[in-house]
Protein backbone atom coordinates (compact mmCIF):
# COMPACT_ATOMS: atom_id res chain seq x y z
CA UNK A 1 0.00 0.00 0.00
CA UNK A 2 2.04 2.90 -1.26
CA UNK A 3 1.25 6.26 -2.72
CA UNK A 4 -1.64 6.19 -5.22
CA UNK A 5 -0.61 6.51 -8.85
CA UNK A 6 -1.79 9.16 -11.31
CA UNK A 7 -4.86 7.19 -12.43
CA UNK A 8 -6.01 6.63 -8.86
CA UNK A 9 -5.53 10.33 -8.06
CA UNK A 10 -7.60 11.32 -11.12
CA UNK A 11 -10.34 8.92 -10.05
CA UNK A 12 -10.33 10.37 -6.52
CA UNK A 13 -10.45 13.91 -7.93
CA UNK A 14 -13.39 13.00 -10.19
CA UNK A 15 -15.30 11.51 -7.25
CA UNK A 16 -14.64 14.59 -5.10
CA UNK A 17 -15.86 16.89 -7.91
CA UNK A 18 -19.03 14.82 -8.32
CA UNK A 19 -19.72 14.84 -4.58
CA UNK A 20 -18.97 18.50 -3.81
CA UNK A 21 -19.28 20.22 -7.18
CA UNK A 22 -16.70 22.38 -8.92
CA UNK A 23 -18.06 25.69 -7.59
CA UNK A 24 -17.87 24.61 -3.97
CA UNK A 25 -14.34 23.27 -4.46
CA UNK A 26 -13.33 26.62 -5.97
CA UNK A 27 -14.72 28.44 -2.92
CA UNK A 28 -12.92 26.04 -0.58
CA UNK A 29 -9.67 26.63 -2.48
CA UNK A 30 -9.95 30.40 -2.29
CA UNK A 31 -10.85 30.25 1.42
CA UNK A 32 -7.87 28.00 2.09
CA UNK A 33 -5.59 30.33 0.14
CA UNK A 34 -6.81 33.31 2.17
CA UNK A 35 -6.22 31.44 5.40
CA UNK A 36 -2.66 30.52 4.39
CA UNK A 37 -1.98 34.13 3.37
CA UNK A 38 -3.26 35.38 6.73
CA UNK A 39 -1.15 32.82 8.59
CA UNK A 40 2.01 33.83 6.72
CA UNK A 41 1.30 37.50 7.43
CA UNK A 42 0.82 36.80 11.14
CA UNK A 43 4.05 34.80 11.33
CA UNK A 44 5.96 37.59 9.57
CA UNK A 45 4.51 40.24 11.91
CA UNK A 46 5.37 38.13 14.95
CA UNK A 47 8.96 37.68 13.74
CA UNK A 48 9.33 41.44 13.24
CA UNK A 49 7.88 42.13 16.70
CA UNK A 50 10.28 39.61 18.23
CA UNK A 51 13.26 41.28 16.55
CA UNK A 52 12.13 44.70 17.81
CA UNK A 53 11.75 43.37 21.36
CA UNK A 54 15.21 41.83 21.17
CA UNK A 55 16.72 45.16 20.13
CA UNK A 56 14.89 46.93 22.98
CA UNK A 57 16.18 44.39 25.50
CA UNK A 58 19.71 44.77 24.13
CA UNK A 59 19.55 48.56 24.47
CA UNK A 60 18.20 48.28 28.02
CA UNK A 61 20.96 45.88 28.99
CA UNK A 62 23.63 48.17 27.53
CA UNK A 63 22.19 51.12 29.45
CA UNK A 64 22.20 49.09 32.67
CA UNK A 65 25.84 48.09 32.18
CA UNK A 66 26.85 51.70 31.46
CA UNK A 67 24.94 52.89 34.52
CA UNK A 68 26.57 50.26 36.71
CA UNK A 69 30.02 51.22 35.48
CA UNK A 70 29.31 54.88 36.22
CA UNK A 71 28.15 54.07 39.75
CA UNK A 72 31.31 52.11 40.51
CA UNK A 73 33.49 55.04 39.42
CA UNK A 74 31.82 57.43 41.88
Amino acid sequence: MGIPGPMQLLLILAIVIVIFGAKRLKNLGSDLGGAVKGFKSAVKDEAEDGAAQLEDAKDTAEEAVTSAKDETKV
